[in-house]
């Protein structure tokens, strides 16, 4: 195998399936849920810029 790029990629899982709200958004390293916020708050993860009325 070669260096650089192509030998970066797959092997490593960064988000998993998240308790919360189900999705697969969980970061395992930073131990939060990039979709929810779980791990990092209580509340539920939401901005006025993601309403879509």
């Amino acid at each position: 195998m070669s260096k650089g790029t192509p030998s970066r990629s797959g092997g490593h899982t960064t988000h998993i399936r998240c308790r919360r709200c189900g999705r697969h958004a969980y970061h395992k390293r930073k131990s939060r849920c990039s979709s929810c916020g779980y791990g990092a708050t209580a509340k539920l993860r939401s901005y006025a810029w993601a309403k879509h009325h």
